[in-house]
Formats: structure tokens, C-alpha cells, sequence
């Protein structure tokens, strides 16, 4: 009886404590931020909101699409049976409009972060700011591999949000998602980090996803997940919706990986993929075993393509990759991550276990292809034009 009393005093304990935190004006909850109380006493976020909002914006995209025409109207007999006119030469198009959301990073050049989804094949892309005012939007580049875009606006007095270092998120930190859910208007959640490093989604590209339970709906993408010292740490991209709508998983891009793409599309107007040129699998018990090496992480080389990167390093089948650049590979889809992200021509150091040992070399990486996600020309001429995947 007296160690329930004993856990019980405990829990009361910690709640008083936890009620003094919220009553104590200005205590600070983290090293550069304080608590904000509204006029109640009450813990409110909005302090913080009224600094970050004005840097989400809402996106519109319009576009045109082919109108398909009924292939009866192109049989002369039926035309003549109904007393129709011929029908146009040209495939009729018609205009239809998207919405999305972005995020101000630079507020004197006035460039603006989205997904590539979100403005491909946009013929005219509008920025409506917080206040209301709207923007044409030029596009400085886009890359479908990690479906992040950076588009340009010429205004003045703009706010832009603090990149924050995506890769210090543990799972269970606090973050809002901001954006344009449904073409509502702008609009506020709140969550936690759910997971990390989330890969494996059916999404064409390079995965490395923030997992949150912060809804996300359509029209989020591009919006921004914050921190609570108000720093952008991710952009919303996807969700998994059986229903249509949240369920409490959704995808944000990490800030640090959006970061790597916009110096390039700024740089370049592309991203200029740096390619190792090897075939890769995760690392598994089982090949732990066979390989005579002690369980953990990494990456196993399956096969080492001809005049690459990887071959003039001396990189063999069958060593396992521990990390690039002193960074830790977790697997096969966050070796290709790594890769992806670093540009042509830069020389990286490569740390393997090959017999047992541990080895470094450095490699310089190659032009690969652009865009999308890296593949391998099979030789099948068959298959030319062809999209292949698991």
C-alpha cells in the first residue's frame, strides 16, 4: 500500500510541478524561446504563430490538359445523322486550376520553397501572401526526384522563415504544419514527430521523410513544418489517406535535404546528381552471417558498374558501406539518399568493412542521371522508353 501511495505522491508531485511550469509567466520551455500565456494565464502558441505565418504562403497553379474527343465525332456518318460540324483539327484544351501551399526562405531575393507536384506544368503560378496580396511567380527550377521546387516573387517587405537542422529532430518533438488544406486558407496543426528517415512509400525519387501526426491534407504540400522555436524543419509533401483525407500519417521533406536541392536550383536551375555507380541492398542478419561480418547497419554492394565512381575507388561486391562524409548509413534507400544529394564532380570518403576490416577511400563522383529516380540501362532494347521498379 505504501508504494502505491509512494507512486501516487510521486504523480501528484509531478503534476503541481508541471501546473507551475504553465502558471509561471516567461519561464522558458526551451533555450531561446519562452512559454507564452494569453491574458488567462493560459499556454497558447500564438505568439509564436503571428511570427512564422507571414512566411506560409498559398500557391495557385493553372494549367491546361487535352480535352479527349468521342471517336464518333470523327465518323462522318454520324456527324451528318446529327447535322454536327467537323470537328477541330487541334485537340481542344481545357484550363484547370491547382492549389498548394510554399514557404518564404529568403525574403530579399524573394524565393519561395514548394513541391515540384505542386507547380509542374504550370503555365502561370500565383502567390497569394497571408495579407492577401497576390504575385506572379517565376520558376527557378524544380527537381521531380525529391519533389521539392523553388519558385521566385518580386515584393518587398517579405518574411522568411529560419531553416532549422532537420537532422537534430528526434521522434516525439513538437511540431506545427502550416499550410493550405483544400484551398481553406491558411491553416495551423499541431503534432509530434511520429518517425524518421521514412522510405519505401511507392514515391518516385529520393526518401528520406519526416513522419508526422500533424494533419496534412491536400493542398498542405509545400506548406512548412515548423518547430517550436519557430524553424522550418520540413516540408509537407504527402500523406497516406485510405479514406481521402488525415489519418495521422503524413511525409514532410527534411529541411536539410530541400536545403542541399535549392543551392543547386539557384546555382544551376537543375540538380546536377552525383553518381557512385553501384548496385546496393540492405544489410540483413542473414548476409551478416554469410559475410562473416558482425550484425548492424549499412549497405552491401551487389554489383559495381564499369568505368564508375566506385570502380576507380576500388570498391568491390560485397563490402558493406557504414557511412559517406563520417555520416551513418542506415540502408540501401538512405546510401542512394546521400548519393543523390551531392553534386557532380565532388569527392566524397566512403567508409566500408571489407573481410572483417575497416577501410576509407575516396571517391569522385560522376554525372548520373538528372531528375528523377537514379536507374540502371539493362541493355533490353525491347524495353526502351520503359520505367522499371520493384
Amino acid at each position: 500500500m505504501s508504494g502505491i501511495t509512494s507512486r501516487f505522491g510521486k504523480k501528484l508531485a509531478a503534476a503541481l510541478i508541471i501546473s507551475m511550469t504553465f502558471a509561471v509567466p516567461g519561464l522558458a520551455q526551451t533555450a531561446d524561446r519562452p512559454l507564452y500565456l494569453n491574458d488567462d494565464g493560459l499556454p497558447t502558441l500564438a505568439p509564436l504563430l503571428a511570427e512564422v505565418t507571414p512566411a506560409v504562403v498559398n500557391i495557385s497553379v493553372e494549367s491546361s490538359r487535352s480535352v479527349e474527343m468521342n471517336p464518333l465525332f470523327n465518323d462522318p456518318f454520324f456527324r451528318r445523322f446529327f447535322d454536327m460540324q467537323p470537328p477541330p483539327q487541334q485537340p481542344q484544351r481545357r484550363r484547370q486550376m491547382s492549389a498548394g501551399s510554399g514557404v518564404i526562405i529568403d525574403a530579399e531575393e524573394g524565393y519561395v520553397l514548394t513541391n515540384h507536384h505542386v507547380v509542374e506544368n504550370g503555365e502561370r503560378i500565383i502567390v497569394t501572401l497571408k495579407d492577401r496580396q497576390q504575385f506572379d511567380a517565376e520558376l527557378v527550377g524544380s527537381d521531380p526526384g525529391t519533389d521539392i521546387a523553388l519558385v521566385k516573387i518580386d515584393a518587398e517587405d517579405l518574411a522568411a522563415l529560419d531553416l532549422g537542422d532537420s537532422d537534430r529532430l528526434q521522434v516525439g518533438d513538437y511540431v506545427l504544419a502550416i499550410g493550405n488544406p483544400f484551398g481553406l486558407g491558411q491553416t495551423v496543426t499541431s503534432g509530434i514527430v511520429s518517425a524518421l528517415g521514412r522510405s519505401g512509400l511507392n514515391i518516385e525519387g529520393y526518401e528520406d521523410f519526416i513522419q508526422t501526426d500533424a494533419s496534412i491534407n491536400p493542398g498542405n504540400s509545400g506548406g512548412a513544418l515548423v518547430t517550436l522555436d519557430g524553424r522550418l524543419v520540413g516540408i509537407n509533401t504527402a500523406i497516406i489517406a485510405p479514406a481521402g483525407g488525415n489519418v495521422g500519417i503524413g511525409f514532410a521533406v527534411p529541411a536539410n535535404m530541400a536545403t542541399a536541392v535549392v543551392d543547386q536550383l539557384i546555382e544551376f536551375g537543375e540538380v546536377q546528381r552525383g553518381l557512385l555507380g553501384v548496385m546496393v541492398q540492405d544489410f540483413t542478419p542473414d548476409l551478416a552471417e554469410a559475410l562473416g561480418i558482425q550484425a548492424g547497419v549499412g549497405a552491401v554492394i551487389t554489383q559495381v558498374e564499369p568505368d564508375s565512381a566506385a570502380e576507380a575507388a576500388g570498391l568491390q561486391a560485397g563490402d558493406l558501406i557504414v557511412s559517406v562524409d563520417r555520416r551513418p548509413v542506415a540502408g540501401s534507400a538512405d546510401l542512394r539518399s546521400q548519393i543523390g544529394l551531392k553534386r557532380t564532380g565532388r569527392t566524397i570518403t566512403i567508409e566500408f568493412i571489407r573481410d572483417g576490416e575497416r577501410q576509407t577511400v575516396e571517391a569522385t563522383l560522376r554525372r548520373g542521371p538528372q531528375g528523377g529516380a537514379q536507374t540502371r540501362d539493362q541493355g533490353l532494347e525491347r524495353l526502351s522508353g520503359a520505367d522499371l521498379r520493384d
